[in-house]
């Protein structure tokens, strides 16, 4: 793998090329440009494009600047196969492979490599049409998580958690997608339901090794305040940094060996259920989350830029980290979490963010133009900012949160005013099972 001069030098002017599928990485690449590196930028989705505008340098092929860039970013699965070719062409590449696609894409595949490494699995099965499904669940009555695979896991709002013990409002779900999306939804899984406390563990990845610190996560999905409403993939986080965890020692860890033969550099993050009985992974992030790695950003002292590149030179080394916790909430605007340009035009479109106070720490653009310094909302799916929140405690990250956001005025604004609230009986919980 390349290996580039002055890795260790954080002042030197480096440049960035990213790539994005939705341009959720807005907010790192205008991060790392503030430190003084040069940044160009290049979304896939076309309704997304104007993502960006007036933050960084925008391209509309990124193939053109491959040449330019020290190291090239990609921020989403799917672009494997093009990361490995870049990786084997000698070029500094942060993003995925073949094999971590496999890992989050195809659902079958990732339960398939967990039990491979001799980890602790939830019965699934999955299916490629609605009436088998149901007949399944009517014979073997149970709760389940309907868990969409493929592309179509992209809408998250598909992803439906049961909560009867006769699976009961599983058959229910199942007849209504068969009744709007026929045979175009594609397979999907059923997984045995299990409750416990839902945490996520995840390391940068260096080509050979995992970084520390690991970052552990509290991820808050559902689109209303005490978990109510439909899936949005997430609200809002809380987390913090450890050098040691035992929920990555019983999963992640157990990777290294396979993510370095396949050649993977960059960030991974698994989603786990755990409780007395023991830590059952869910699915795996292959990439950046969202909105993980703006909240992240906060906790890390060390400049993102230079990180990312030591990372992609496969260096050696321990990064410094914020000692307490930091938490984030999304403010989202119509139609969000749906997909509906007409009422994202009539709602939202070039809608202004507005600041009392031009106080703009811990304020994290994600689907903005900036027009004669003015931040303005874009994109088509409705996220407009993430506000971010440190302390000590949970407490002082939250009062933190909550005071940034009440400087800021988003018209038909919403967002979940209770993300770290489940802190204390969580982690009461973890300590209980020694997973703290």
């Amino acid at each position: 793998m390349k290996k580039a001069p002055n890795v260790k030098n954080s002042s030197v002017k480096r440049a960035f090329l990213f790539i994005s599928k939705w341009g959720e990485i807005l907010d790192i690449a205008h991060a790392i440009q503030k430190e003084g590196h040069l940044v160009k930028l290049f979304i896939d989705d076309k309704p997304s494009r104007e993502i960006g505008y007036g933050f960084v340098k925008k391209v509309t092929n990124w193939q053109n600047h491959i040449d330019w860039a020290d190291v090239i970013v990609f921020d989403y699965t799917g672009y494997g196969e093009i990361c490995d070719a870049l990786r084997a062409s000698g070029k500094l590449v942060f993003g995925g492979s073949a094999y971590t696609d496999l890992l989050e894409l195809d659902r079958n595949f990732g339960q398939q490599e967990l039990k491979r490494h001799k980890i602790k699995t939830l019965p699934f099965k999955e299916f490629s049409n609605f009436q088998d499904a149901i007949t399944y669940v009517e014979q073997n009555p149970d709760a389940y998580v309907i868990k969409p695979c493929g592309e179509i896991q992209d809408l998250k709002q598909l992803l439906f958690v049961g909560s009867d013990d006769e699976g009961l409002d599983i058959i229910r779900v199942l007849k209504a997608y068969e009744k709007s999306w026929g045979n175009t939804f594609g397979n999907f899984q059923l997984q045995r339901k299990v409750r416990g406390v839902e945490v996520s563990v995840s390391a940068f990845f260096n080509g050979n090794h995992f970084i520390r610190p690991l970052n552990v996560t509290f991820e808050h999905k559902k689109l209303f305040p005490n978990e109510l409403g439909v899936s949005t993939g997430e609200m809002g986080s809380s987390m913090f940094w450890v050098n040691h965890s035992p929920i990555f020692d019983a999963t992640l860890k157990k990777f290294e060996g396979s993510l370095a033969r396949n050649h993977f550099v960059g960030h991974i993050d698994i989603n786990c259920i755990v409780n007395g009985n023991g830590i059952y992974p869910l699915e795996f992030t292959s990439r950046f989350g969202y909105p993980q790695v703006y909240i992240q950003r906060d906790g890390i002292n060390e400049p993102l830029g230079n990180l990312i590149y030591k990372i992609a030179c496969s260096d050696t080394f321990v990064f410094n980290t914020k000692k307490g916790f930091q938490i984030g909430a999304y403010i989202v605007v119509p139609p969000f979490p749906y997909n509906d340009k007409k009422s994202f035009d009539l709602f939202s479109k070039d809608s202004v963010i507005i600041f009392k106070k031009e106080l703009k720490e811990g304020v994290h653009p994600i689907h903005l133009k900036c027009i004669n310094n003015e931040w303005l909302i874009t994109g088509n799916t409705g996220i407009a900012l993430l506000i971010t929140g440190i302390g000590i405690t949970m407490k002082d990250a939250r009062r933190m949160m909550q005071n940034r956001i009440d400087n800021i005025i988003v018209n038909n604004s919403y967002y979940r005013t209770d993300i770290g609230n489940r802190w204390i009986e969580d982690s009461d919980k973890l300590w209980a099972w020694g997973l703290l």
